[in-house]
């Protein structure tokens, strides 16, 4: 399996510290964010991790290399000066993904859950993991059915972790989903990941799971502090 790292984001919230440092590149507990998740993809038994780079892109392989200290190779899928968005971002590194499933993983999260319990293909086009979140986000993304499915309508929501396995067919007619938004007819086209889900799920092809462990999404300054203390204090 190979695995695509989404760190394009300009961190405008985590201003001023991501005037010369991209948000997945700060440091909590003593290493960058992004580092976090290379080593546990290395530890999965992923070889070949792509990372998409937008803003201070040259700083990505300036601190990470080609991978080898991890046992990795790395490959870099830039989108320009302005990032592709998720899906824009997604679609863009295909070609470096290649036709089989692959991990995706948010660039500014820490997640202390296990990705060998992940399925190496969903049953349908997506399988998501989420989380509770009510402090930051207590509307929540989608619905988890009691047989795995993710739908986009149901009382108890849970928020959309940032972690989850894809298909490429994903992706198969997603003008027809995206339709004329903003940023879609550029070249390359800059669109969100949602309304792909929200299609495929209403299809009933994306299935997910609850985390119940520890999650940050290191949105704001306050977070990422809160986050090197608890790291840095064994948490």
């Amino acid at each position: 399996m190979r695995a695509l790292i989404l760190a394009a984001g300009k961190g405008e919230r985590m201003r001023p510290l991501t005037e010369a440092t991209p948000k997945p590149l700060l440091q909590a507990g003593g290493k960058p964010l992004i580092v976090w998740h290379l080593e546990k993809l290395a530890a999965l038994g992923v070889r070949e991790v792509v990372i998409n780079t937008a803003w201070l892109a040259d700083t990505f392989p300036a601190a990470l290399g080609d991978g080898a200290r991890w046992g990795l190779r790395l490959h870099y899928s830039h989108e320009g000066a302005e990032p592709l968005e998720t899906g824009g971002g997604m679609l863009h590194a295909l070609p470096l993904l290649g036709e089989a499933p692959f991990l995706a993983i948010n660039g500014d999260i820490w997640c202390d859950f296990d990705f060998a319990r992940l399925p190496r293909e969903p049953a349908g086009l997506a399988h998501l993991l989420l989380v509770a979140n009510p402090a930051h986000h207590p509307r929540g993304d989608f619905a988890l059915a009691d047989d795995g499915r993710l739908s986009d309508e149901g009382e108890t929501r849970l928020t959309f972790a940032g972690i989850g396995i894809y298909r490429p067919q994903l992706f198969a007619g997603w003008r027809a989903v995206i339709g004329e938004a903003p940023g879609a007819t550029e070249t390359p086209p800059r669109f969100r990941l949602a309304p792909l889900l929200r299609a495929a799920m209403a299809r009933g092809l994306v299935t997910g799971e609850h985390h119940r462990g520890r999650w940050t999404d290191v949105g704001t300054p306050a977070r990422l502090a809160e986050l090197d203390a608890r790291l840095s204090g064994a948490w």
